[in-house]
């Protein structure tokens, strides 16, 4: 019976003169998302107020599952329309609505209605009252409830009627655009892509980078973090993604500098080179996956030492969680299956067996001295050779 939706937004509501350059952005993220969907469809915005309606069918739960990756979303509406035919036509509207949505009548209600066009004859109490009463002669066994309702029945009285009582939880947050653009270090794990989400989630748009390492990481390890990389875009609108080839650099690094270190000198020139695609490509940020005490190269003294080589904000959405909250969140956002497949990254490939936990920067960069004569000349050519694929959710 639904054609159409009313969209509520949290965050946005709170803006001031430049909101509707959020709401903008919302729209075309909207648009972006229902592209997926079978059907034809229309985003309207009126003040304070975000409509989608179906021009053709449409798959109700289809549209629903890809509105509900749409960042800015508070709620999302499923609603009828009815045009102005007097009082005596919307309590009519208002029966059919309860009846065709409601079969058990078994419950307890509210009217909420809201007079946004102060032409109407009845006020926001009356028509409350009014049709209130109208509800109760049609269906005795219901009653009234102002407290705590099961069924809350909101009435919109704009250019239109419009009646709704479900509200379809959305994914919050701001919507992708509206913040900048950002690129995240993406690897085949679970973390990094849960990191790229949360930060999409404020709004930041994402590219990616990926350190490849063959033939010690094979397509397949490569094809995964393409995949996840389009798990994310499903949230994050089309993300272009970076492949640089790492081998020759970590050979270098594992010829030149102690073992123990190596992680942490591979991690410093992946920042490096990340650093200088995202200045390239109007980055304002980096973003890592990294959580404090997960592993070696996380600790707040190895941190400490990657971000020296950075000049640009790092985002670490995950610092503080744990390693089970990030699986709750891979899990929700569809990334987890991929993210556990056994294909090896760069990183594990040449971990050491005893790394170093609590790096000094001191005698790391009297380490790296070892790699000056071939180290621009390697990352030159790695970025040269960078490979870039514009991955999206289709």
């Amino acid at each position: 019976m639904f054609t159409a939706f009313l969209i509520k937004y949290a965050e946005i509501g709170v803006k001031g003169k430049n909101r509707y350059l959020f709401e903008e952005a919302l729209v075309k993220q909207i648009r972006y998302a229902l592209k997926r969907c079978e059907g034809e469809f229309s985003v309207t915005r009126t003040p304070g107020r975000i409509y989608v309606e179906a021009a053709s069918d449409f798959d109700y739960d289809e549209t629903i599952d890809n509105l509900k990756t749409v960042f800015g979303i508070s709620g999302i509406c499923p609603m009828v329309h009815v045009e102005d035919e007097g009082f005596e036509k919307l309590g009519e509207a208002v029966v059919k609505y309860m009846d065709d949505v409601y079969p058990d009548k078994h419950f307890s209600f509210k009217v909420q209605a809201r007079r946004a066009r102060k032409n109407y004859p009845l006020n926001s109490m009356e028509l409350n009252v009014e049709l209130g009463a109208v509800i109760l002669d049609a269906f005795p066994e219901l009653t009234v409830d102002v407290h705590k309702p099961d069924v809350m029945l909101n009435v919109e009285i704009r250019e239109k009627i419009y009646l709704y009582s479900e509200v379809i939880p959305g994914p919050g947050g701001m919507p992708v655009g509206s913040n900048g653009k950002a690129m995240l270090l993406l690897s085949g794990g679970i973390d990094s892509p849960v990191a790229g989400y949360m930060i999409a989630k404020r709004g930041v748009k994402i590219d990616a980078v990926y350190f490849h390492a063959p033939p010690y990481t094979s397509d397949r390890a490569k094809q995964k973090v393409v995949d996840l990389a389009k798990q994310v875009s499903r949230y994050a609108g089309p993300i272009y993604l970076h492949v640089i080839n790492f081998t020759d650099i970590q050979l270098y690094i594992y010829e030149k500098c102690p073992h123990d270190e190596l992680t942490i000198i591979m991690r410093r020139y992946m920042m490096k080179i990340a650093e200088q695609i995202a200045r390239e490509t109007e980055c304002l940020a980096l973003i890592t996956g990294e959580s404090i005490g997960q592993v070696a190269s996380q600790t707040v003294q190895s941190l400490g030492v990657t971000n020296e080589v950075c000049t640009l904000p790092v985002f670490r959405p995950l610092i503080g969680f744990d390693k089970m909250e990030i699986v709750d969140v891979s899990e929700k956002i569809g990334t987890y299956e991929t993210s556990i497949l056994p294909y090896e990254d760069c990183c594990t490939i040449f971990v050491a067996k005893h790394p170093v936990t609590k790096p000094n920067l001191n005698i790391i960069k009297r380490h790296e001295q070892n790699l000056e004569e071939k180290i621009d000349e390697l990352m030159k050519t790695a970025l040269e050779t960078d490979e870039v694929i514009i991955v999206k959710e289709e």
